[in-house]
């Protein structure tokens, strides 16, 4: 372990959860925040067929240490790791790396102004800490002179990515602009190896509609040349 996650770190069977904070009903920054966490989440369980369990969440407190307060993640992603069936236990509810046994595989923060310390504090702590991938992501160019940043943890350093695909996860990072829950902008979405992006649920019931549609216009286009369709 590194030395955030040693110094000073109690035995497990000693710390007492109830000293922890893990709901303090802080708001979201804005609507554009709200709608991109969430499109970031949703769109992973509504289609990314992984074969692995996983665990995507937005706005959840990822604690790294008992004596150090949270990071809280705009969006992280742990592979191979399994909600406790018990959600009530505070020990439960945020992310305490000790109890699920690592860090967060990915963690995204969405810039939203020059005060979040994205690309400095935060960067240092989840490179600490060993976060595998960091993507940070400024639609308005807020602190970088880039829209999006990738990065990778080698040799327990962080360096940046050419590419946007995240090989030990298996996903791609893309952007799109277009309508999200009726609201237009510059989206973060995931995709895959090919940068097709993994829909929603809704642009999934979309995508059927569409391919319905299609199917029933060459149905009738069969049978107007005499053919039945279902041969």
């Amino acid at each position: 372990m590194n030395s955030i996650t040693m110094a000073s770190f109690p035995r497990l069977d000693e710390i007492d959860y109830e000293q922890f904070i893990t709901e303090d009903d802080t708001p979201v920054d804005s609507v554009f925040a709200d709608k991109q966490h969430r499109l970031l989440v949703e769109s992973l369980y509504s289609s990314w067929n992984c074969p692995r369990q996983f665990l995507a969440c937005t706005n959840v407190g990822l604690y790294y240490h008992p004596h150090e307060p949270p990071l809280v993640p705009d969006m992280l992603l742990s592979l191979d790791v399994k909600p406790a069936k018990d959600k009530r236990a505070k020990k439960n509810r945020v992310y305490f790396t000790w109890v699920f046994g690592k860090p967060p595989d990915v963690v995204v923060e969405v810039v939203s102004n020059r005060e979040g310390e994205e690309n400095d504090r935060k960067f240092r702590i989840y490179q600490e800490i060993g976060v595998p991938y960091y993507v940070i992501f400024d639609p308005d160019h807020e602190i970088l002179d880039t829209v999006l940043l990738v990065y990778e943890l080698q040799d327990e350093k962080y360096h940046r990515k050419q590419t946007h695909w995240l090989d030990k996860v298996e996903l791609g990072l893309t952007l799109w602009e277009g309508d999200y829950e009726q609201y237009p902008a510059l989206w973060l979405r995931w995709c895959d190896r090919k940068g097709v992006m993994y829909p929603t649920a809704f642009e999934q019931r979309i995508y059927a509609e569409q391919e319905r549609k299609i199917k029933e216009k060459l149905a009738a286009k069969l049978r107007a040349l005499g053919v039945d369709p279902e041969l």
